[in-house]
């Protein structure tokens, strides 16, 4: 490669890791598997060695890809956390190894755990605080969250300083219930258990940090007041302190016997219940260490090596179709049974028409599986094509025979029918939530109760449950029957905003059913409404108002009301203007109110005339500020809108 594409490249290459650096340590959404991500880096690095001219300061191959985040406070790490040098061949762990004088230290061998680096600091025998990487030198406070681990101690039998750095992961069966869950719920589900880790970890909500059962492995000392002379006693000294050490660490004399302890830790991967992406060759000594010392971004004294991901060849037998909760239907491949990443897989996701026709896939085909994340079984490639006709989605729902549909830029085809049997459970789930119909004591567990008793079937059952045989199911009793039959007798008076809400049409949250509720006062009038009249109202798009409009035209839709109406739920708009002070103003709301949930402020708005809007534009008049307003509040300050705190508007609502 001469010098100007060299450098060409070198651009193409630092723009591209730097986005996906972004994607990986900051929004926890990577796009890369790891073997994709580390072949870029590869590249990039094979060109800084021949072409070192083009090493710049802020190369990805000289600093940490993450940054900390505004959500959270930030923590100058006073020991940098550095990363670790990749290598991907036992040739390379061989250089790094024939590089070390084993006459002056043994080498410490170790799983590498795939989640999220942190540091814990602890004065006089207690966590003070926990903080995330981040950049190497300024991470992430993420205290309040690592205290809701329950495998950190908050206390040691210890009194001077101490700091440790360890390994947050999701275990690979929590990570599989919150997959679960996350598709009940009908949420993006998480790629991997590193970026479940990371996104749990990161919640502005501890609360949902301590409901993802994460744990960790520390795997370093970064900082003490006692000193050791291997790395192995130090690990010695903390797992007696009562930390979750990781689970093998082993002393090897020689280059060979490290070596071997790597390919063996490969060997077992698959039956760990927790995710690693490598294993960690490290010099024991630590005088050793300071004499190798550092590169701007690795120690010298440690390499990962990261193991290939392993691929199968296997002859694809059929393709099911299963229908989400959402409705989204999804392929999934049946092939003959492989032994793959330390189980046996016959079944591996297809993704959406999209992939099945960039691949040319037929029944038939001889393919190659992959895990991704080395827990979920993909289609990778087709290896050798059959003789088969490349496969076509169908065009009826195969749970209940209503036509399908794919919405343009789109990947996804989804059954229309909103009683499919397919969809139930996270229809009902939406429908009783809070922010719908909010009925206390209709959660998801209660639900699948009452569905697997065939005591319900459609939403309408639940205003004519048979009570009698409610009480009879498990853990339910005449208290809990009566305070169930008095919240749902309670949401028959929600406004109708609420009810449209919880219809749960495509595209319509629940600030697009206030603007329906206000504009059209009752159902009556949205059932006979046209495209033209949604499109109308201030706040809808074209998508939105079709999308409404092929709702509300359905007939399933029409008898799902008739009943609702019968059942005594209310159908109108229970819309209040006690004066209109706010009329024509527009408001948004950004942070933490100190008394006010948004929802309330914003009620409070309506119901003087104003309109609330989700984001700032030179329309708006106001901006209520809470506590930790994010960009909401720059944005404001820039085009010079008028902030309010609750204080002033207090004062405006008297």
């Amino acid at each position: 490669m001469d010098f100007t594409t060299a450098k060409q490249r070198h651009k193409e290459l630092v723009k591209v890791i730097k986005y996906h650096n972004d994607l990986y340590y900051n929004q926890d959404s990577p796009e890369l598997e790891d073997f994709e991500y580390d072949a870029l880096t590869r590249e990039l690095k094979t060109i800084e060695k021949e072409f070192p001219e083009l090493i710049t300061s802020d190369s990805p191959t000289q600093k940490v890809g993450g940054v900390a985040d505004n959500l959270f406070s930030p923590v100058s790490h006073s020991v940098k956390m550095e990363s670790l040098q990749d290598v991907f061949s036992f040739e390379e762990l061989e250089e790094f190894c024939s590089k070390i004088d084993t006459s002056k230290t043994k080498f410490s061998v170790e799983p590498k755990i795939d989640g999220l680096s942190v540091s814990l600091e602890y004065e006089n025998g207690k966590l003070v605080r926990g903080s995330t990487r981040g950049d190497g030198n300024v991470g992430e406070d993420v205290t309040a969250n690592i205290v809701q681990i329950k495998s950190i101690p908050k206390e040691i039998e210890y009194d001077g300083i101490l700091e440790v750095r360890g390994e947050v992961y999701m275990p690979k069966s929590s990570f599989i219930k919150l997959v679960e869950h996350q598709e009940l719920m009908g949420e993006t589900p998480a790629k991997n258990p590193r970026n479940a880790a990371a996104g749990s970890l990161r919640q502005k909500n501890s609360a949902i940090t301590a409901s993802r059962n994460l744990d960790i492995f520390v795997f370093n000392i970064q900082k003490c007041d006692k000193t050791f002379t291997s790395h192995i006693e130090s690990l010695d000294f903390i797992k007696n302190l009562g930390f979750n050490v990781l689970p093998s660490y082993k002393s090897c004399n020689t280059a060979k016997e490290a070596i071997d302890e790597v390919l063996n830790i490969g060997l077992t991967r698959g039956d760990l219940a927790f995710d690693i992406d490598g294993a960690v060759i490290k010099v024991d000594n630590i005088e050793y260490r300071k004499e190798l010392g550092s590169t701007a971004k690795y120690p010298k004294w440690a390499v990962a090596y990261k193991y290939p991901p392993e691929e199968k060849e296997t002859v694809l037998r059929d393709i099911e179709i299963n229908v989400g909760r959402t409705g989204a239907l999804t392929p999934t491949a049946v092939f003959d049974p492989i032994f793959l990443a330390g189980t046996t897989v016959s079944r591996a996701v297809l993704h959406n028409e999209d992939f099945i026709k960039s691949k040319e896939i037929a029944i038939g085909d001889t393919i190659v599986v992959r895990k991704a994340g080395e827990i979920i079984p993909e289609v990778l490639c087709v290896k050798k094509h059959g003789i088969g006709d490349v496969f076509k989605m169908p065009s009826v729902c195969p749970s209940c025979g209503s036509k399908v549909f794919r919405e343009e830029n789109e990947a996804v085809i989804r059954c229309t029918n909103a009683e499919c049997p397919a969809q139930l459970l996270r229809h009902l789930i939406h429908f009783t939530s809070r922010d719908a119909m909010d009925i206390e004591g209709l959660g998801p567990a209660v639900l699948e109760q009452l569905l697997n008793a065939n005591l319900i079937s459609n939403i309408v059952d639940i205003y004519n449950i048979d009570y009698s045989q409610v009480i009879l199911l498990e853990r339910t009793g005449e208290k809990t029957v009566n305070n169930l039959i008095s919240a749902i007798e309670k949401s028959k008076e929600n406004d109708l905003s609420k009810l449209i809400f919880a219809l749960g049409i495509r595209h319509i949250g629940a600030k697009a059913a206030k603007l329906m509720s206000d504009r059209f006062d009752n159902i009556d009038n949205i059932l006979s409404a046209k495209v033209e009249d949604f499109e109308a109202i201030d706040g809808f798009g074209k998508i939105m108002a079709e999308s409404a409009y092929e709702f509300f035209s359905l007939d399933d839709t029409k008898n799902t009301i008739e009943k609702l109406k019968e059942f005594g739920v209310n159908t109108k708009s229970k819309k209040i203007i006690s004066d209109n002070r706010f009329e024509g103003k527009i408001f948004v709301l950004t942070g933490t109110l100190p008394t006010y949930t948004r929802s309330e402020a914003g009620a409070i708005i309506e119901q003087f005339g104003g309109k609330v809007s989700s984001s700032v534009s030179k329309k708006t008049d106001y901006v209520l500020a809470g506590e930790e307003a994010g960009s909401k509040l720059d944005k404001a300050n820039q085009l010079g809108v008028t902030v309010i705190d609750e204080n002033e508007f207090s004062e405006m609502i008297k």
